[in-house]
């Protein structure tokens, strides 16, 4: 079936549970006036952010093709981003992390379509188009940079969550929504952002996913660049808030190295952040992702690595040293002396080596769970793993042959062994037994009754992540949003309105100058007295078109919306100086 998105080599390489995220843009949708919003903003930032953002911004507005004028056609930008390795797809808002985090391992940047409201053209907690596509992509130009946020996706997808994490995802998304949504109810807003401080205020211990969120948060959307004295701005939240990217360099807002204790900062997403990090380079910044990688159960494994998979309750994976991958729902961990001696899974279970299912070893074979001892055999120094078929002669360890092998920590199998799966390099992964018990002093962990019983070989887990090891093992594709961005149906003032802002547009852009700007004005003043970016463009035309009187007469207008209106006044002198300042220059 053919996708309903426009796909390129770099986006056909994503897999399909990735894929599900993706949405058309239908363009057509954004109406004249997100088009002002657009053209607002960027203008607006592209002056301001030429003096205070890093000096890829500027070169990287150029290289990604975003226009000042235009809300970027995805289709137009893929076209040259692939000349720097890179692509970008539309979503519905917020995706859960993990998925937006591996996008960027696949060298993807997910782009939210929606575009914000007028009314909160300064800051939108919702992810929108003027952040994503005037935020991320302009600095990713940058080839130290990219790389950083595709090394940053790369880890912190195998990063595991909690399950409030997923809590804390959800309300946030409906936050998202529902501010962005015309006409929410004030208390609906107070009561979404209520819910959101309280599961803040109770998450326990932060999971791996909340700690790399923070470094996320820290660095790709509010990151500083250059020194504490006089930094530069490089973070996609700050670079697409005309508010406050301003707010942000004033001393209100403290400035601190940053390192890895950024991973235990947190923050809150509906308020200007009090603080923000600076990072001396790009270098610097995948130094501490490094550090940080170091700290996580993808490198560390072990019990600790086990018991956050246990208590994320979602599916993962732990990895052997002899590179057998177990990939399901862990339910239980035996330990003795601090070490994990045999773990167990629950419902549906694949095993794999180098990121590929075994054959035979899939969710249809391993249906109810997996289970197996780890760890060396009692009085024998050499691991199984490391056995040659000569040491196992030598330890009775014989296929078709009755054995029992007792493991240091007390875990007993005994059973008739049929055979064992072996990778290339000849290294056993599985041992299979029949007419198999495995106990634990009292307790009976398996039972001949149950089948072949396939024992697992390893004398240590290395690693334990979030998600499968091969991500064809399960069906991943079962993402349904617990709700969507609201399409509120458009009243015939609005479309009205909409009208307007298409009649200046198509003047400014030479498509139609029979259009009376005077009477767009009149319409503007009288059914539509506190819409104010239409006036300002209004007053831009007159200024560009030398017609003082009228440019006047909009000024006037505007004053008188000032007065009606003092929480914009400060965006209306914004857009009046800048439109005076290029008249100077």
């Amino acid at each position: 079936m053919k996708p309903a998105y426009e796909s390129n080599p770099i986006i056909d390489k994503l897999p399909a549970h990735l894929r599900q995220f993706i949405k058309p843009q239908n363009y057509d949708d954004y109406s004249a006036i997100d088009q002002a919003v657009w053209r607002y903003v960027m203008r607006k930032n592209v002056d301001y952010l030429s003096k205070v953002a890093h000096e890829s911004y500027v070169k990287g507005l150029q290289l990604t093709g975003i226009s000042i004028d235009h809300i970027p056609n995805m289709y137009g930008m893929n076209r040259i981003l692939k000349e720097i390795g890179w692509a970008a797809v539309a979503v519905d808002g917020f995706i859960p992390p993990s998925a937006f985090m591996e996008f960027q391992a696949f060298n993807v940047l997910v782009i939210a379509s929606d575009i914000r409201q007028l009314e909160h053209i300064e800051y939108t907690p919702a992810p929108d188009i003027i952040h994503e596509g005037a935020g991320h992509a302009p600095i990713i130009a940058n080839p130290e940079y990219a790389e950083y946020l595709r090394r940053f996706g790369e880890i912190g997808c195998k990063a595991i969550s909690s399950a409030k994490d997923y809590e804390l995802y959800e309300a946030v998304r409906h936050l998202s929504i529902i501010k962005e949504a015309p006409g929410t109810p004030e208390e609906d807003i107070e009561k979404a952002e209520k819910h959101i401080e309280t599961l803040q205020q109770n998450m326990g211990v932060p999971s791996e996913m909340a700690l790399i969120r923070n470094l996320h948060w820290w660095t790709v959307e509010y990151g500083l660049i250059g020194t504490v004295e006089d930094p530069k701005i490089y973070g996609a939240g700050l670079l697409s808030s005309i508010g406050e990217s301003a707010w942000c360099m004033t001393d209100k807002v403290a400035k601190q190295p940053y390192n890895i204790d950024a991973a235990h900062q947190s923050f809150d997403i509906t308020k200007p952040q009090p603080q923000l990090f600076v990072t001396p380079d790009f270098a610097h910044l995948s130094l501490v992702l490094e550090e940080f990688a170091n700290t996580m159960a993808l490198r560390r494994g072990g019990l600790t690595g086990i018991q956050k998979l246990i208590d994320s309750k979602a599916l993962g994976t732990i990895e052997l040293s002899t590179g057998l991958q177990i990939s399901g729902v862990f339910n239980k961990v035996i330990s003795k002396d601090g070490n994990p001696i045999y773990f167990q899974t629950t419902g549906k279970t694949a095993l794999s080596n180098r990121e590929k299912e075994l054959v035979g070893h899939g969710i249809e074979n391993h249906p109810e769970g997996f289970g197996s001892p780890i760890g060396k055999l009692k009085g024998i120094n050499l691991a199984i793993e490391d056995m040659s078929p000569r040491d196992l002669s030598a330890y009775d360890i014989h296929e078709n042959e009755h054995v029992t092998l007792e493991f240091e920590g007390g875990i007993k199998v005994s059973g008739e062994i049929i055979t064992g799966t072996r990778n290339l390099q000849g290294k056993i992964l599985l041992i299979s037994f029949k007419d198999c018990t495995v106990t634990h002093g009292d307790d009976i962990l398996f039972r001949p009754e149950w089948g072949i019983f396939d024992m697992a070989v390893g004398k240590e887990i290395i690693s334990a992540f979030s998600g499968p090891a091969d991500v064809t093992s399960f069906d991943l594709v079962t993402h349904v949003p617990s709700e969507t961005t609201i399409k509120v149906d458009k009243s015939p003032e609005r479309l009205r309105l909409e009208t307007l802002y298409q009649q200046i547009r198509d003047y400014r852009e030479g498509a139609n100058r029979t259009i009376s700007r005077h009477k767009v004005l009149e319409e503007v003043i009288e059914n539509y007295p506190n819409d104010w970016l239409l006036s300002v463009e209004l007053y831009e035309l007159a200024k560009n078109n030398g017609d003082d009187d009228f440019a006047k007469d909009i000024f006037a207008h505007l004053e008188s919306v000032k007065l009606h209106r003092p929480e914009i006044g400060h965006l209306i002198d914004g857009g009046l100086k800048l439109v005076n300042k290029n008249q100077i220059v």
